[in-house]
């Protein structure tokens, strides 16, 4: 029997490409709401207790009204929004995060999908704590750009529209209270709220995220080649996972960190820079925003909780 499957906002960027993901899956039965009852919440309400997993790309309190809009103990629940993302009861939808955390997610009842920024910063910086080659409460800065499709539909339309003329280049979230720094530093296990300054590009999707480190101020300075071999064998332990982490190599520049190479797919590529005269290195997390990011991330937690 199909796994019924409702995805509340499917009209909006996350909504549509999980969508489109699913589209031919034959083991699953996608339950849709006609687009005049979208606002009608006893449309909703069906529909969210008729499914034996409800995927939310909602808003947050919207999100949060759905879920409570759930009056069973069967369907299960992906939330794409902020809302749950480091609540008690709720298991965070990174499955590369831990060794045990694709089990974790597997027999969850609730999941937090993870948000698009924090993957890449989580990714670099808790097996370098968990080594203890970086202390937890390390002072940690966290940069990147990402496509304008991270800002969801009004910032697409905005972009799309002025074209040429969009700016290529726009700083944001610079009162240091972004949405997303919770979860940063809750599953990158840092003690201390990083800087955290995003950018937005002039392209659509992809995304890189850059953590700098100042590592001379150490009692023990570790090597490039110690942060690297502990990411490393970090993402070899996990089977099934989709991070892989790029050899160590010593370059100017390459042509793999590019924000759009690895659009429309689910791959994350992990890059240590270091040099070890000046106790300086960077960590370079390389993904799709819309892939592993957001409806990437989706899909592949959907396919853990139901043995897909």
């Amino acid at each position: 029997m199909a796994v019924k499957i409702f995805i509340d906002g499917e009209a909006g960027t996350t909504g549509l490409q999980i969508r489109e993901r699913l589209a031919d899956r034959r083991d699953l039965e996608l339950l849709s709401i006609p687009s005049e009852s979208r606002k009608d919440t006893s449309v909703r309400a069906e529909l969210l207790n008729a499914a034996d997993v409800a995927i939310l790309c909602l808003p947050d309190e919207a999100a949060k009204e759905s879920v409570n809009l759930i009056q069973n103990d069967t369907t299960r629940v992906i939330d794409a929004s902020t809302a749950y993302r480091v609540a008690e009861g709720w298991a965070y939808g990174f499955a590369e995060m831990s060794r045990d955390q694709a089990s974790i997610i597997a027999s969850a009842k609730r999941v937090a999908n993870p948000g698009c920024w924090p993957q890449g910063a989580i990714a670099t910086l808790r097996p370098l704590i968990e080594a203890g080659l970086l202390p937890a409460d390390f002072p940690v800065s966290v940069n990147g750009i990402s496509g304008y499709s991270g800002g969801g539909r009004s910032m697409i339309e905005d972009y799309v529209a002025k074209g040429e003329d969009a700016c290529e280049y726009m700083p944001y979230g610079l009162t240091f209270k972004h949405k997303h720094l919770p979860e940063m530093r809750h599953y990158a296990k840092l003690e201390r709220t990083p800087i955290f300054q995003p950018v937005v590009g002039n392209f659509a999707q992809g995304m890189i995220v850059t953590v700098p480190l100042q590592l001379g101020s150490l009692p023990r300075v570790p090597k490039g080649i110690e942060l690297h071999a502990a990411i490393a064998d970090h993402y070899a332990a996990i089977e099934g996972g989709v991070v892989e982490v790029a050899p160590f190599v010593m370059m100017e520049r390459s042509p793999e960190l590019n924000p759009e190479l690895y659009n429309n797919t689910n791959r994350m590529r992990l890059h240590v820079f270091s040099n070890d005269d000046t106790a300086q290195a960077v960590l370079i997390a390389v993904y799709d925003n819309l892939g592993k990011g957001a409806s990437g991330a989706a899909v592949q937690n959907l396919d853990l909780m139901i043995g897909a």
